[in-house]
């Protein structure tokens, strides 16, 4: 009895050990990777867009009548509100959140923006009701539950501006592009921009690389797209169409 119980006990020991240096392992990776990722500070960029830096993450607004609608929630509640403040604007003049997807550096400043709708893809919502694992056998969360779902292609009206949900997964099970007035293509981590060259996302933070290869390849080529805004890689308005897997 004795006997099993420590062999119990080493194979249990062996096991979190193995886990440790998985988990550090993929902590190092990630933060030689995010060193390399080049985002942009806090700025308006063109007219009624808005970039708001957040450590290595950027996400963005839009201004739509009196009001504005972000496109993502950042990785920092402090550093957003911050940021914020930079600009000149209110949380409480976010009256939409469109997600990208859920990863946490996309949505920790979810709860600042109380007068705000939520939007996500309809695939996404797998990684937080537990239908779907985003890393090993753990989901995604956000701050609310609240939330309203989209499909690929389906276009919201909010106050003065036009947006089409692009549904790209690969990167998540729902990574969702959105494009606004025919012209503004905001893409999360569907993409990077490498030397204005579109590339896939890196793929070591990617659920499926190939997937999100196919993904992209069917939104490259919309016509009238002006700026193409990314997450990590900042944004251009000049690019080349051939995308590098």
């Amino acid at each position: 009895m004795k006997k099993s119980y420590k062999r119990l006990l080493l194979a249990l020991g062996v096991f979190v050990l193995v886990l440790i240096i998985l988990f550090i392992g993929y902590f190092l990776k990630a933060r030689s990777i995010m060193k390399g990722m080049v985002t942009v500070e806090t700025m308006k960029i063109v007219e009624n867009v808005f970039s708001v830096q957040d450590s290595f993450a950027n996400f963005y607004l839009v201004k739509s009548g009196g009001n504005y609608i972000a496109i993502d929630a950042g990785n920092d509640k402090e550093k957003i509100e911050l940021e914020l403040r930079k600009l000149k604007i209110e949380p409480d003049k976010i009256i939409a959140v469109l997600l990208t997807h859920t990863d946490g550096d996309h949505v920790a400043g979810i709860s600042l923006f109380k007068n705000a709708d939520i939007y996500l893809s309809r695939q996404e919502e797998q990684l937080l009701n537990g239908e779907k694992s985003r890393f090993f056998v753990f989901g995604n969360k956000i701050d609310t539950d609240k939330y309203k779902l989209i499909d690929d292609q389906q276009i919201l009206n909010i106050e003065s501006t036009q947006i089409q949900g692009l549904l790209n997964p690969g990167h998540t099970t729902g990574s969702m592009c959105y494009l606004f007035n025919d012209s503004l293509l905001f893409t999360g981590d569907a993409l990077q921009l490498n030397h204005f060259k579109i590339e896939t996302f890196y793929s070591f933070f990617n659920m499926d690389t190939e997937t999100a290869s196919q993904s992209i390849r069917k939104i490259m080529h919309i016509p009238g797209v002006k700026y193409i805004f990314t997450a990590h890689n900042g944004y251009t308005d000049v690019f080349n169409n051939e995308i590098k897997d």
